[in-house]
């Protein structure tokens, strides 16, 4: 495992940002109604087999050459009877919902897409054609991407702000902010709030989707078998995202709707289940994926300049945490050759990669690195030659201003210490006071000489820790 690894797996990390919802609000919660009866694939369509995704045949498979009648009935029963539904239903509660419309399929429903624009819903892109994109070149894509925008503002009047593929590639993501038409791209699933992803110079927004709270698990195995589980996870999911928000930690619940889906009655029902229970609470902010981008965007700006470990050379890695390990830089340099990712921008991440590396040394490299440790309040702290982190360090337990009696103590204490083990003794003084560092030296001097150097390599790490914490302050 060595050079970048080009995955995010850190995100936030512990402590998200308070996205400061309007009104003070503990969760957002958004719906999308996924429009894509009539872009689907079918022969009609100019596709090779028919539609085998989402529907109420489970496991159903495309029919390579054919058209299916009853896949084909399915897809048609969201247009005509499942997207009026559910349009009633968000006009009742007076609920702004987004939709990822299927730029063929919205062509071809111009009464509901008529319907759409007058409720005010959001008319995002949800891709030329509802088909798969896995296995086409990144200029088949992008061409889509560019017919998709271009039809979906001829049938809309407007060019969509928002894009999801859901089907998408590996590019799709990359393809759609190289594009820079879009305020959000939708296909991640990565987190509960809005993130910025770098693609070059340029910074995209993501307000990420939900594939658990979403109705297409009726249509997979060990899905929802009833609009009451449906109901359920909903108002589960709700309540614990509530609960945390009120705690002071906001994030966003998303919910996907397909109207051959959700727009049965038998599942219709537990939408407007949910939809009285979430409106009765306090502290909910019903938005569009528009609402919620821009919003993220006002208080949450891209980044000006980035620190990324994937944008530093060996020589730069090395020049900043070079001395993290006493006198030792060459730890460093094998860190540096290690794998890295998104998640090593933080202390926790470097200091891994650091102690990565020196724990994977040879014993007499380990042993090098505890040697090259000044004594505490030694010689060279008397001579002022310490490095500038260790003359820190040892100041922050007052060991710079010892009394003359507590100068003896510690010369005796180090003479003892160095005779029995053959090097310096280590500890993370951050960690301790005056007193309690004098009671750990006499008590390891008990030790025998392999656990004294375990414990010595292991306050080593807990020393670069804190050094990296210095060098990362604020990551």
């Amino acid at each position: 495992m060595n050079g970048i690894y080009d995955r995010d797996l850190r995100g936030y990390g512990p402590d998200a940002p308070d996205p400061q919802w309007p009104d003070n609000a503990k969760v957002a919660v958004q719906f999308v109604v996924n429009y894509e009866e009539g872009g689907e694939n079918c022969l009609l369509h100019g596709d090779a087999a028919s539609e085998a995704f989402l529907s109420e045949i489970v496991g159903a498979q495309p029919w390579i050459g054919e058209r299916h009648w009853n896949m084909e009935s399915i897809y048609e029963y969201g247009a005509r009877a499942g997207f009026w539904r559910l349009y009633r239903l968000f006009e009742r509660f007076r609920v702004p919902v987004t939709v990822f419309g299927v730029a063929t399929a919205l062509a071809r429903s111009p009464e509901q897409t008529s319907a759409m624009i007058e409720a005010g819903w959001e008319m995002a892109s949800h891709g030329l054609k509802w088909i798969e994109y896995r296995g086409f070149s990144e200029e088949e894509e992008r061409n889509d991407m560019l017919k998709a925008v271009e039809l979906h503002a001829a049938v809309t009047g407007s060019r969509p702000l928002g894009w999801y593929t859901g089907r998408c590639s590996m590019n799709t993501v990359r393809l759609a902010a190289e594009l820079g038409e879009f305020e959000y791209v939708a296909d991640s699933y990565a987190d509960e709030l809005p993130y910025w992803a770098q693609f070059g110079s340029r910074s995209q927004l993501v307000v990420p989707y939900t594939l658990d709270a979403n109705d297409m698990r009726f249509a997979t195995a060990q899905g929802f078998n009833s609009g009451r589980q449906f109901f359920d996870y909903l108002k589960d999911t709700f309540d614990v995202l509530h609960d945390e928000g009120s705690a002071g930690s906001p994030k966003m619940m998303s919910i996907g709707l397909h109207c051959r889906l959700a727009g049965r009655p038998g599942r219709a029902r537990a939408i407007s289940n949910f939809l009285e229970y979430a409106k009765s609470r306090e502290g909910v902010w019903f938005a569009r994926r528009i609402d919620i981008a821009r919003h993220w965007k006002e208080r949450f700006p891209p980044p000006a300049s980035s620190s990324e470990l994937a944008e530093m050379s060996a020589a730069q890695f090395v020049d900043v945490y070079g001395g993290v390990f006493e006198h030792s830089p060459w730890v460093a340099e094998r860190a540096f050759g290690l794998e890295r990712g998104a998640a090593h921008n933080c202390p926790r991440g470097v200091h891994s990669l650091l102690c990565r590396a020196f724990r994977s040394a040879s014993g007499d490299e380990r042993l090098a690195v505890v040697r090259a440790h000044p004594d505490l309040a030694g010689k060279l702290a008397r001579s002022r030659r310490l490095t500038k982190a260790s003359q820190v360090e040892q100041a922050s337990a007052g060991l710079d201003a010892l009394t003359a009696n507590e100068q003896a103590r510690f010369e005796d204490l180090n003479n003892r210490y160095t005779r029995k083990f053959g090097f310096p003794f280590i500890i993370a003084v951050k960690d301790h006071t005056k007193a309690e560092i004098v009671g750990a030296f006499e008590r390891r001097l008990e030790n025998s000489s392999e656990e004294e150097l375990d414990e010595a390599c292991r306050q080593v790490e807990r020393i670069a820790w804190y050094r990296v914490l210095d060098l990362l302050k604020g990551r």
